[in-house]
Order: C-alpha cells, then structure tokens, then sequence
C-alpha cells in the first residue's frame, strides 16, 4: 500500500503561478493509494477556480476523497473559519485525504489556534509583521485497505511551535476514539523528533521534505500507532509543483 502527503502550496509552481495540469501529472507520477493533501485551494481566482481535489482524485483513480476548508474566503484577503455549513460554490483553502480504497466512515476535526494576533517574517517586504494565524483543521478516515481496516487522518499544522504541539495532541486523542490501527500524515511543521514525542506514534518515511528546491528539514510525516505495519521503501521525490516535496512510503 502506497501513502503519500503533499503540501501543495495551492497548486502553485514558484515562480510560474498556478497550472492543475501539473498537479495531475504530480499525482499521476507518484500513485498513491492514499493521497494526503495540505494547502489546497476550491474555486480560488488564484487557481483558476478549479477544485484541486478533485484533479487529484481523478489522477489517482481515487473511489473516495474529501476536502475539508480551513478557510472560507481567500487568504490573505478577505476570509474568516469556516464550520462546514458554507454554501456551494463558496471560495476556500484547506486539506483533502484522497483514497483507493472504501470509506466506512469520515470525521472532521476542528483544531484550537493562537487567540491573539503572532509575529511574522515576510520576504516582501523584509519585515516583521503582526498576522492572524490561520485555522486550522484535521479530517479522519476509516479505510478498508488490503492491509486491513485502518484509520487515517491528515492535517496541516500551525507554524507556531507549541501550538501545533497543543494542537497534535488533540487530533491524537481525537484518532484514539476510532479502532487502531492508526496513521497520520500531512505537514506537521515540526521536525520528526517533535512529531514523535507529541503524537506517540513512529516514523514509516525519513527524509528531508522543505524547501523544495534544497531539502534541509522534513515538516512533512507519516506516522503510526501499529507495531505490525513497516516501511518498505520511502522517498521524497522532486515536484513540479510547491515549496514542498511530497513524502512517499510503500507499507507492508
């Protein structure tokens, strides 16, 4: 079984704006059987409109996925949280967990964040600036695989050390009230060492993930609860896509 996580930056390649026919292609090369996504955008003028999970899940051969919004609204304009009520055709920037395999069941996490505006640097123009985070969200599925049933969650945490500690820990006890075994996958904006002692869970991929261009740190994981599942082979390929690489591991 093939797992995959991928911050895909909105579907942008640095530099040359956004392309979904590259983001299929990505998905394409790397043929996931679960696709884990961060960062996506639905029906952004940024991105032509275009609903990126569903270019994916179609890239894949996916029989199930669901995007779940962070964000109603555009980021960096004009948006607020979103609650899962939003009306059809609503902007919005999320995750998305994409599957092969049959979905027995979804749930939705909402994760706390920072309640006060946070210090940030910003390239353009070279500065630090006061910025409200993002929220952020987590989407579980229970999966049918060939290696049996298993639970898999995705999120993308805050860039905020010890709140995404705070917010791991909380998407960790939400896992636990569904059956093991367990994986969770997306950027978890901590090195692996702090994703372990957060999460209790073992690394099944190591390697450098960010930035792209010259990897030097792995924000991106995919963990597990269960002793029996192990890694057969893992990468993180070159994209043409994203400031990220995506992490890919074969499981048996």
């Amino acid at each position: 079984m093939r797992v995959a996580t991928f911050n895909i930056l909105h579907g942008r390649t640095v530099g040359d704006g956004v392309h979904p026919d590259r983001l299929r292609a990505c998905v394409e090369q790397l043929d996931p059987d679960v696709l884990a996504l961060q960062e996506v955008d639905l029906h952004q003028h940024r991105s032509h409109r275009a609903d990126l999970t569903a270019v994916a899940a179609e890239a894949m051969g996916a029989v199930a996925h669901r995007f779940v919004a962070a964000i109603a609204g555009t980021p960096g304009a004009t948006w607020m949280a979103a609650t899962g009520a939003e009306q059809p055709g609503t902007a919005a920037y999320g995750i998305a967990l994409l599957t092969r395999y049959p979905v027995s069941d979804w749930r939705v996490v909402r994760l706390p964040r920072m309640p006060v505006r946070v210090p940030m640097f910003l390239r353009q123009p070279n500065r630090v600036a006061l910025v409200e985070e993002e929220p952020r969200t987590a989407v579980i599925a229970r999966l049918d695989t060939p290696l049996g049933p298993l639970s898999v969650a995705t999120a993308h945490l805050s860039f905020i050390p010890g709140a995404n500690r705070w917010q791991l820990r909380k998407l960790v006890r939400t896992m636990r009230e569904l059956p093991g075994p367990r994986l969770l996958a997306g950027d978890l904006n901590m090195v692996p060492s702090t994703a372990r002692r957060w999460s209790g869970m073992r690394p099944l991929a190591r390697a450098e993930t960010f930035p792209a261009e010259a990897p030097r740190r792995q924000l991106d994981h995919i963990l597990t609860d269960a002793a029996g599942l192990r890694s057969m082979r893992c990468a993180a390929p070159a994209a043409p896509l994203s400031d990220h690489r995506p992490l890919v591991v074969d499981i048996a």
